[in-house]
């Protein structure tokens, strides 16, 4: 059981960090809006790159390079334009309470989740190269490492996005949306120019 509480504990520190994808489910959980499916995407996401990452494709990503350059600049150009829609958000008129929030449609929401997790490329970086190369070192116990990793990332994005709910007594003061959006915001524009730079 070594390689699955070794690839838990590598899961969880890799998830952990705030990023994009962290901050939409963080949002939806806030707004309790499909906030099923914005989790279970993630998670999907996430177990698809990581059993990439141990079977090997790895290699694949580190031969062809391009493939890495391509999400860099899509997903820059992605979070730029997400980032403007959050400070838009927070021009707007002050949202008190989660019930009061216009009820956006599941497969835009999908989409966007679906372009946060896929267009970065620290996704293949950290769940295919990093989790593939060290998956090697436990072979051939490394599927128990994955389902570890895969674990981990299931149970951050659902802890992520139902614990959100316990914060949300904070988002009924006055200005309390309008700060996240502008966080969240800078947060987008942040890994956008650490993407290009």
């Amino acid at each position: 059981m070594n390689a699955f509480f070794s690839g838990f504990a590598v899961g969880l520190s890799l998830i952990v960090a705030i990023g994009a994808q962290n901050a939409f489910v963080l949002k939806q959980g806030l707004k309790r809006q499909h906030v099923f499916w914005v989790c279970l995407v993630c998670a999907l996401s996430d177990s698809i790159l990581i059993y990439m990452g141990v079977t090997g494709f790895s290699k694949i990503i580190i031969q062809f390079p391009v493939l890495l350059i391509c999400a860099q600049y899509f997903g820059a150009l992605f979070l730029f334009l997400y980032g403007i829609k959050h400070f838009y958000a927070a021009l707007q008129s002050s949202v008190l309470r989660p019930s009061d929030l216009e009820n956006h449609q599941l497969l835009p929401v999908i989409g966007i989740c679906l372009a946060l997790t896929w267009l970065n490329p620290h996704v293949y970086l950290d769940t295919v190269v990093l989790v593939g190369s060290i998956s090697v070192q436990f072979s051939p116990q490394n599927y128990l490492f994955a389902a570890g990793c895969i674990l981990a990332s299931w149970s951050f994005f659902f802890l992520l996005g139902y614990g959100a709910r316990l914060v949300s007594p904070v988002f009924n003061r006055p200005h309390a949306w309008k700060v996240l959006d502008l966080v969240i915001g800078f947060i987008m524009w942040g890994i956008a120019l650490n993407l290009i730079l």
